[in-house]
């Protein structure tokens, strides 16, 4: 692994860096979880017209720029530092690789362009709270999350002739309520050929309901959705391997999300130290106490080896076979709740403040772990993935 960025990633990054101090900030933050999409549609279109983000991991042959997942990380850190509401992670991270992987020909030459520009946005959604789950984070995807043919999450039936049709509701969708496409994963074959499909649902489908939820974190918007009897299309073959898709694509979502958090928690960290460099009690900046350093210290380090962990993760994902995204995240989610917490800690009474941004980045940090954790389950999981404890004896 050569630990160096190229140049065209630094550039990335600082592009978008400079692009989001300006327009980004605390306030348009704010602002744009008021908004009915929730999130700042100007923003998007820059995000996607002027530096491609959506495509940034497609093929060119769709649309995309052709990079890789290590490039789609980098990216978004930086937007994990402004915590900025964004549908880039429901859209690029998560739908469009779906569809990249099991998609038809068809399907992918005409919806993949429209994600890659920005002009069409994309929402997955799993039913129940098992999101972590159907992307083999927290445990093994081959269950029955989908509904395993009980009542329950969302059931596919396709009458002789017609066309498939979709039944049920989904709880936690991201971007849901204002997606242009929706990925559904359903139940079908009852008992004798029971699997989970991804189907395709359009906005605007007669018989679909969509409400967007009060969420912990507001940045990242959430939704319910209602499916009654609405008329679904395929994603692929009836022979696809599903859940090896949504395996795949959650190891390197997992990869993405550990670079978001160590991103937020380093920005985090820094306004902490701003804070305590400033902060005076007993006639001393509070920062120059033994105690304020040693804490600061600890977060730096846990924060630098989340870092670590992402970044090789995310090459992982892209150079080699080896998944490692679930113990990334497990790292970068723990780094960024410890420094969340000792942020609103440090700040005193103005850190629990609703005009501080310091409770902007705990909800995201407890609103992540609750999507796709927990840590220890996301550890657990990889332990058993790995054999570690197999026998007895410790893997080597």
């Amino acid at each position: 692994m050569d630990a160096r960025f190229t140049a065209e990633q630094d550039e990335i990054r600082r592009t978008l860096r400079e692009l989001l101090l300006k327009r980004c900030g605390p306030e348009e933050v704010r602002a744009a979880v008021g908004t009915a999409d929730g999130h700042d549609p100007a923003l998007w279109e820059a995000l996607a017209g002027q530096l491609g983000l959506p495509g940034l991991a497609l093929p060119e042959a769709y649309g995309g720029i052709g990079c890789s997942a290590t490039e789609l990380a980098l990216a978004s850190e930086e937007l994990g530092r402004a915590l900025a509401p964004s549908p880039l992670l429901s859209t690029a991270v998560l739908s469009g690789p779906l569809l990249l992987a099991l998609g038809t020909d068809e399907q992918r030459s005409k919806l993949l362009p429209r994600l890659a520009s920005g002009e069409l946005t994309a929402a997955l959604a799993v039913p129940g709270t098992c999101l972590a789950t159907a992307l083999g984070l927290t445990g093994d995807n081959r269950g029955d999350w989908a509904g395993g043919g009980r009542a329950g999450g969302v059931q596919a039936k396709r009458p002789e002739g017609g066309a498939w049709r979709l039944y049920g509701q989904v709880d936690q969708v991201l971007d849901g309520h204002c997606a242009g496409l929706l990925v559904v994963a359903a139940h079908t074959g009852g008992f004798s050929r029971s699997r989970t499909l991804l189907f395709l649902v359009r906005s605007g489908s007669d018989g679909l309901v969509r409400i967007r939820q009060t969420s912990l974190d507001e940045t990242r918007p959430q939704a319910r959705i209602q499916l009654r009897n609405v008329e679904a299309v395929l994603i692929g073959e009836e022979s696809a391997d599903v859940t090896g898709a949504l395996t795949a694509v959650g190891d390197a979502a997992a990869a993405t999300l550990a670079a978001e958090a160590v991103g937020a928690a380093d920005r985090a960290l820094e306004r902490t130290v701003e804070y305590v460099r400033q902060r005076e009690q007993f006639g001393r900046v509070i920062g120059s106490f033994q105690a304020v350093k040693h804490r600061l210290a600890d977060l730096y380090v846990q924060v630098q080896a989340a870092r670590s962990a992402a970044y090789y993760a995310a090459w992982a994902t892209a150079a080699s076979d080896e998944r490692v995204g679930g113990l990334a995240l497990a790292q970068a989610l723990e780094a960024f709740r410890v420094t969340a917490s000792e942020g609103v800690q440090l700040h005193g009474g103005i850190g629990f403040t609703w005009e501080h941004e310091a409770h902007l980045y705990f909800k995201r940090a407890a609103g992540d772990e609750l999507l796709f954790g927990p840590v220890h389950r996301l550890r657990a999981y990889a332990a058993e993935q790995a054999h570690l404890f197999d026998s007895g004896e410790v893997a080597v």
